[in-house]
């Protein structure tokens, strides 16, 4: 089993901000979420993470209702990355990177030898060994964004929610991320805004708009030149010429007209 989402709505004021929606990741894939502002993808994320609780529907882990599992458990097998994290306290990268912990810890404390190996080895994969002494509030956000990464790697989860997770870095950290990502012996879902780098790198594919679901499959059964239009009102070339025959999207600087889509 694993982290599933099934018919779950969330409200909020009065207004339907997810709606129906069931998503449910086989163990070890790599999801990706898409749809632009305002469709619901980071709403999603708080549902399935146990932050919101849905006004219907369920989200389970291994089965079990997450509102009724206990929250150490959740904190053991679920990670999250959100796309905003801040401190005004003089806190370090290794400190940060230590709270990923946390989870592992009982009354009588953790085993510190366990710990360090797992700080050490998050942060040789998100590129921070030299940084494990800087403060947080000197590095840059694209920094900040690796060590939100190595914090949730160190966790050692085996679901893995990243929402937005290539905000602020350059393209060189953006595809080490999500390689890094791919190729983690665990089941992840991502939401991002790159067609391109959801067709490179995720096993499936789910579209948002306004809280529901569009579409659902692989990258090319889902990135189509007519959806893309459709959901986000701008013209593509899509063709199967990207890594390992996934498809390759090229964008028109002319918006869609409403009288391309009606037709």
């Amino acid at each position: 089993m694993t982290l599933h989402a099934r018919e779950v709505v969330w409200e909020r004021g009065g207004k339907l901000i997810v709606n129906g929606v069931t998503l449910e990741p086989r163990q070890g894939q790599m999801v990706g979420l898409l749809g632009p502002n305002g469709s619901g993808k980071s709403s999603l994320l708080r549902l399935m993470s146990g932050v919101r609780r849905p006004t219907r529907g369920t989200v389970l882990l291994d089965g079990t209702e997450l509102s009724r599992a206990r929250r150490r458990e959740v904190a053991k097998a679920v990670a999250v990355v959100s796309q905003h994290a801040d401190t005004d306290v003089d806190i370090t990268v290794r400190d940060v990177v230590r709270l990923g912990r946390i989870p592992h810890r009982g009354a009588f404390g953790g085993d510190p030898g366990a710990d360090e190996a797992a700080v050490t080895a998050a942060v040789a994969h998100t590129g921070l060994t030299g940084k494990l002494d800087q403060l947080w509030h000197t590095l840059s956000g694209g920094e900040r964004q690796r060590v939100q990464i190595a914090r949730a790697l160190a966790q050692e989860p085996r679901e893995l929610l990243l929402d937005e997770p290539t905000n602020h870095l350059d393209i060189q950290h953006q595809l080490e991320l999500l390689t890094l990502v791919a190729r983690l012996p665990i089941t992840s879902v991502v939401a991002l805004h790159d067609l391109n780098l959801a067709a490179m790198f995720c096993d499936q594919l789910v579209v948002l708009q306004s809280g529901r679901v569009v579409a659902a499959g692989t990258p090319s059964e889902v990135l189509t030149e007519e959806l893309i239009a459709r959901v986000y009102n701008v013209h593509a070339r899509v063709s199967g010429d990207g890594p390992d025959g996934r498809p390759s999207i090229r964008f028109s600087p002319a918006p869609v007209v409403e009288s391309v889509l009606a037709g």
